[in-house]
């Protein structure tokens, strides 16, 4: 700059920036930290977090994308981490704790290469090589299971760990129940769309109780008590309409000046109900459920005719409903005719804990099932509602493509062994990066040995050994505290879980390297940091949902 020369102002003065090394530096940390935070929930024996609001409410999971959706994360790259376990769980339902802890471990791993001076473009260019020949290695080690057998062991490896663990068998001979009922053939290929498998909860009994229904079932009771308890051979009428007398949209007043006219106006509101209830029974429904209201008189005149009727029942409900009774959902009472009526064997209320829930039971070829949750508290069976969710999107998902990968981080193992000899043909700089690629792939069987209280390096050591000597399948066996076959034990992971977890992992990591400058926006409002007014511009996590103090 030429003596006298005035400095050139881009940015306000006193606005929040990180630059080269100290960008990358911290956005590595907060990356670390999100990883960190949930490592421990990995694997059969993973512990599990509390979370606690700021009105004291409690939330007790293992479960990856749980957790992190609960805590409140202020950092940027630590959000950027927390979509990571997101969109896993979106997309797959499973693999949401290995997906973030491979993205902290990859980010760990880059971080001395930085240290050592290698570029991150360098970096970022070694592990993408890398990645291409994970996916060939992936597709090559894929065991076929397409049996009921394998579908099971798959079911059992998901719930392992949770909260679900004691009746680990049980849960998973329903999941495959479950998906193998809504399972469908389409051109040659199975699909297997697992909203069709519904999942109801309620508080009391056991886990053991918990039970798959062949049919649905509604968190909702019989309108009026006079109507009957049970129909068998039910005729279902799903109406997306309601049952009562609709009001004007202005404001209205109906003055009777003559007394006799009063009954003559309440019998013109009763014939009303009448006819939409003759209308019913001349479909030949002996069951109505609606989406909308049904007014008291209506319910009156449904019970004289020993229709069953329920009201207020969800969307979501009623297209399930359609699919495994065969009704056709009618927005007109006037379009209720016997064809468009579904059909069960059983149609009952019955009473579950403390409320009253209606079950339809016996559905010819049902298309939606459902299981009912039992457990003894609030917070047991909100966990196992998650684990059989996990469960069943993975069931769903192997159940399509039959492909499995050996669990217990044999499959880990087996990839590092092998990108290791690649890095070695490969040369150069990026070399390096592949093998930090290689190390990275580690911490799955390494942590996995870590929460089962073994000692994770000799675990390590023999784990590598056996891997050289051509035992591709040896992973992690947390129950015996040693490593074994996986593939014998029935430790499956899903090939579509494991390549979008690594994938998902890899992204997020590439493209938090390639950042150097982290610069408040115009958006973030008053001059705050992007780590919203933390401490030095970029702060860490902000605890876990305003966690009152103790």
């Amino acid at each position: 700059m030429l003596s006298g020369q005035m400095p050139i102002l881009i940015l306000k003065e006193g606005t929040q920036r990180e630059q080269g090394k100290n960008a990358q530096k911290s956005n590595i940390e907060a990356a670390k930290a999100i990883a960190d935070a949930i490592r421990t929930t990995l694997g059969p024996k993973g512990m599990d977090k509390m979370l606690v609001d700021s009105i004291g409410d409690i939330v007790i999971s293992n479960d990856g994308a749980t957790i992190l959706k609960e805590m409140d994360v202020d950092h940027p790259t630590a959000k950027m981490i927390v979509e990571v376990a997101k969109a896993q769980d979106v997309s797959v339902g499973d693999g949401t704790t290995s997906a973030v802890v491979l993205a902290g471990e990859f980010l760990k791993q880059a971080e001395s290469l930085l240290e050592q001076g290698v570029h991150s473009t360098v970096i970022t260019n070694g592990y993408r090589l890398a990645m291409n020949e994970v996916k060939k290695y992936l597709d090559e080690l894929a065991i076929k299971a397409d049996d009921e057998k394998s579908l099971i062991r798959v079911a059992e490896t998901s719930l392992s760990g949770k909260n679900a663990g004691f009746s680990n068998s049980i849960l998973s001979e329903l999941v495959v129940k479950a998906v193998n009922l809504v399972a469908e053939e389409r051109n040659g290929k199975i699909s297997v769309d697992s909203s069709n498998i519904k999942v109801d909860k309620k508080n009391g009994g056991s886990v053991n109780d918990t039970q798959l229904i062949n049919g649905l079932v509604i968190d909702k009771e019989r309108v009026h008590p006079k109507m009957p308890n049970v129909v068998n051979n039910a005729k279902i009428a799903l109406v997306d309409s309601a049952l009562e007398i609709k009001k004007t949209e202005i404001e209205a007043k109906v003055q009777i000046t003559d007394p006799s006219k009063i009954h003559e106006f309440l019998d013109q509101e009763s014939d009303t109900f009448k006819k939409m209830v003759e209308k019913v029974k001349k479909s030949k429904a002996n069951v109505l459920m609606s989406q909308k209201g049904i007014d008291d008189l209506a319910q009156h005149y449904l019970a004289k005719e020993g229709i069953y009727a329920v009201r207020r029942v969800k969307k979501s409900d009623m297209e399930k409903l359609a699919k495994a009774t065969g009704a056709t959902i009618v927005t007109n009472l006037d379009d209720l005719n016997e064809k468009s009526l579904g059909k069960a064997e059983k149609v009952e209320e019955k009473k579950i804990g403390d409320d009253r829930m209606t079950f339809v039971t016996g559905c010819a070829n049902p298309k939606a099932v459902s299981i009912l949750i039992r457990g003894a508290t609030e917070h047991v069976v909100s966990e196992i509602e998650r684990s059989l969710n996990d469960a069943i999107r993975v069931v769903s998902i192997t159940k399509e493509d039959a492909k499995v990968l050996p669990g217990g981080g044999a499959i880990e193992a087996e990839l590092a062994s092998r990108i290791r000899g690649f890095a070695n043909k490969v040369g150069g700089r990026e070399q390096l990066a592949i093998e930090a690629f290689a190390r990275a792939l580690e911490v799955i069987p390494r942590t996995l040995a870590e929460n089962a209280g073994m000692d994770p390096i000799n675990t390590l050591i023999q784990l590598k050994a056996e891997h050289e000597k051509g035992n591709r399948n040896f992973g992690i066996d947390v129950e015996g505290n040693k490593i074994s076959d996986s593939i014998k034990r029935g430790v499956f992971d899903p090939l579509k879980v494991k390549k979008h977890a690594f994938e998902g992992a890899l992204e997020v990591a590439t493209m938090i390297l390639r950042i150097d400058d982290v610069i408040a926006s115009k958006k973030s409002g008053g001059g705050e940091s992007p780590g919203g007014g933390m401490p030095g511009g970029m702060g860490g996590m902000g605890g876990m949902g305003g966690m009152p103090p103790y």
